[in-house]
């Protein structure tokens, strides 16, 4: 087995692992707010631990709820109220899973090509036959992934 196959498959086991974990949703009010609030901390208590205005703690809870707070605030934030911050891209199954779902697209592309050209020669396969090459294919492509594995 390559190196780069068994790093791979590394990877997987990590994002895996933590995919597991099943990840709360975001409260209505956003993080900050909501743990600030549980803790009974008002605005101007985590400014002044922060050293900044009370304005910049609200600005930093919109903009949290706004999408547009950065990973260093939150991070600095969840200190200074005593949290940790924590921070993933979880799939939503199993990575392997999300390979093998892209495998097989290419798998039925280049399969339904094939039979286009073949069907233009009167050569076509039987569906089951077609259907056998795409499994086929798939776990190949899965298992050697290219360089253009995710380019649709």
């Amino acid at each position: 087995m390559a190196v780069k196959t068994v790093a791979r498959q590394q990877y997987q086991r990590i994002v895996d692992k933590a995919a597991i974990h099943a990840m709360p949703p975001v409260p209505s009010e956003g993080w900050l707010q909501t743990v600030r609030k549980a803790l009974g901390m008002s605005g101007s208590q985590l400014a002044k631990r922060l050293h900044v205005t009370r304005a910049r703690v609200a600005q930093a809870e919109h903009a949290e709820l706004e999408g547009g707070v950065t990973l260093k605030s939150m991070q600095t934030f969840a200190e200074a109220m005593g949290c940790r911050f924590v921070y993933a891209i979880v799939p939503p199954k199993r990575i392997e899973n999300l390979i093998d779902e892209q495998a097989r697209k290419k798998a039925e592309a280049l399969v339904g090509t094939a039979s286009k050209h073949m069907a233009l020669e009167s050569q076509t396969l039987p569906d089951k036959k077609n259907a056998e090459e795409v499994d086929r294919l798939t776990r190949e492509i899965a298992r050697d992934i290219a360089s253009d594995f995710w380019s649709d």
